[in-house]
């Protein structure tokens, strides 16, 4: 039987890297792709192959440059979901920001799901389904002090999810988001011990949430029914 097919975006670590190991585990061939860490993701590639038994293909790119995201398109023939997960964050006040950090910021988490999907839909339209997951953040419907772009970039991938759902729900395929809270990957290595203990005291479930735990929902919501979309599903802890 052929395997289905899955493109994560910013799987060499983290959160990426947790959903790649989730679905190769239940038998997905994998497009997956870094920024930098280019030998750290060949040899994911390599173990998830070995492991599972999985076609993974890695590529290294900026999903916030059109023309990357077009070369990685050029190697993807069918495709069943895609993850939006590359994201970067940015720490400080607004008026200290930079605009080139403002549009990096922009580029990485935002215009990066338009190209995927751009390039995603007319493949899954022509096989009558497919799923696309964007990975966001409860800051995009909160909002958080001195992290004004990063919370921008998500609201706004949050209002993309919904409406490309609605736009996409007659070709029978399902657009959904992940709002995670505070989880426990490199992002969030900028915190200070006591920092990070004042916020785990404000989360109803007493600590961090794990990567393991996105990547699980992640695959939930790659099975879900088709009838489940256009939603933004926190993962949070009862953070908000």
């Amino acid at each position: 039987m052929e395997h289905k097919t899955a493109l994560i975006t910013g799987a060499s670590r983290g959160i990426g890297r947790a959903i790649a190991c989730a679905f190769a585990s239940a038998g997905y061939d994998l497009f997956l792709t870094c920024l930098r860490s280019e030998e750290s993701l060949k040899q994911l590639c390599r173990d998830l192959s070995e492991r599972f038994g999985v076609r993974a293909v890695p590529f290294c790119g900026d999903m916030g440059d059109f023309a990357a995201v077009q070369s990685l398109f050029s190697g993807i023939r069918r495709l069943d979901v895609l993850v939006n997960n590359a994201g970067i964050s940015h720490i400080g006040l607004l008026s200290d920001m930079s605009p080139e950090e403002w549009r990096r910021i922009m580029a990485t988490n935002l215009d990066s799901c338009f190209y995927t999907c751009k390039l995603a839909v007319p493949l899954m339209v022509h096989e009558k389904r497919g799923k696309i997951l964007n990975i966001s953040s409860v800051w995009g419907s909160a909002g958080a002090s001195m992290e004004a772009a990063y919370s921008a970039s998500k609201g706004a991938v949050n209002s993309l999810t919904k409406a490309l759902a609605k736009e996409l729900a007659p070709s029978n395929i399902q657009v959904n988001a992940i709002a995670c809270g505070v989880i426990d990957t490199d992002m969030n290595r900028c915190f200070s011990e006591e920092e990070m203990r004042a916020l785990i005291e404000e989360i109803p479930a007493d600590r961090l949430g794990s990567a393991e735990e996105v990547a699980a929902l992640a695959l939930q919501l790659a099975g879900s029914p088709s009838y489940l979309t256009g939603q933004i599903i926190a993962l949070d802890g009862g953070f908000l």
